[in-house]
């Protein structure tokens, strides 16, 4: 099977390009490089079985002459910066919703049938149903970046429901592990690394969250990619939240440091942050599926590829 996967080169997607080639499928990568990483491809230069394409989603004709030939479509790439989504409004829409239009218009033009799609919890924003089902109703949106998510769910329904595609859209926790760039470990370890004495952390650090790793969470993904559900919505957590404050402690107990602490206070730490997440997984794991690790395993995994990566501190986005 050739698989198109788009955002390819970054976090999530350059592991799963890893287990795919492990599977046998062939693999196109769509990746505009503004996040990705070229390193996490490295691997890739001398397999005949990988493919890599530069280019933007928001470029109709670039992405459907990047969807001929392919079997499934595996859309991951995304705008995944919650926190500053009110500094530049325009990126959510533009790269969550315009840019899985143009996937979908491409799969049309070629008829290709399957995609998977990366979502996220935050389209519950703050649920009053915990742990949340899929079948949870969808309050206020509390983030653009939850609000183009949703957006991104409603086109790809539609297309579903037309017959054009059949879609497993995956509703994400925060994914943690090998090769990650964006959150709240790597701010707290790039943090501690220019000042081991102290640690700076946003809202009063009693915010519950759920995290998965993402061995687990590419798992899932491959488990659905030979499926044909037309359309299914699948949670992805563990059965499991921990507070920010018990990720501190690992995180500064891998580290060996006793930073003091200071808290900016209040119950979140930025407009559109939900204190309070936790995914009821009972669908997806009925599927034959289950998370490997616990959320502490992941921070502290996290943690030590960090660690073993500094170069990583120097190039993610890190506030």
């Amino acid at each position: 099977m050739l698989v198109l996967v788009t955002g390819g080169a970054g976090f999530i997607g350059s592991n799963l390009v890893d287990l795919l080639r492990r599977s046998g499928h062939s693999v196109r990568v769509l990746d505009n490089f503004s996040t990705g990483k070229r390193e996490f491809l490295a691997r890739t230069g001398d397999d005949t079985g990988t493919e890599v394409l530069e280019g933007d989603l928001l470029d109709l004709s670039f992405v459907e002459r990047a969807t001929a030939g392919v079997d499934s479509v595996i859309h991951l790439a995304a705008n995944a910066d919650v926190r500053f989504g009110w500094s530049h409004p325009r990126r959510d829409i533009e790269q969550n919703a315009v840019a899985t239009q143009n996937v979908l218009e491409a799969m049309r033009l070629h008829s290709v049938r399957r995609i998977i799609f990366s979502s996220t919890g935050s389209v519950y924003g703050q649920s009053q149903t915990i742990p949340t089902p899929e079948n949870a109703p969808f309050p206020t949106q509390t983030s653009l970046y939850g609000a183009s998510k949703s957006a991104a769910e409603g086109l790809i329904s539609a297309y579903a429901e037309a017959g054009v595609i059949s879609a497993s859209i995956f509703r994400f926790v925060s994914i943690l592990g090998p090769r990650y760039t964006h959150g709240h470990v790597i701010d707290f370890v790039a943090q501690l690394s220019r000042d081991p004495s102290k640690l700076r952390v946003l809202g009063d650090g009693q915010q519950r969250k759920s995290y998965l790793h993402v061995s687990d969470c590419i798992a899932a993904i491959a488990l659905r990619l030979n499926e044909d559900p037309g359309l299914e919505v699948l949670n992805l957590g563990t059965d499991e939240y921990c507070q920010v404050n018990d990720s501190i402690g690992w995180i500064t107990a891998r580290l060996g440091l006793s930073p003091s602490i200071s808290h900016t206070g209040g119950d979140r730490g930025w407009v559109g942050d939900n204190p309070f997440i936790f995914l009821d997984t009972t669908k997806m794991q009925s599927l034959g599926w289950k998370p490997a690790y616990t959320i502490r395993q992941a921070v502290e995994e996290t943690v030590d590829w960090i660690q073993e990566n500094q170069w990583i501190l120097s190039s993610a986005n890190i506030d």
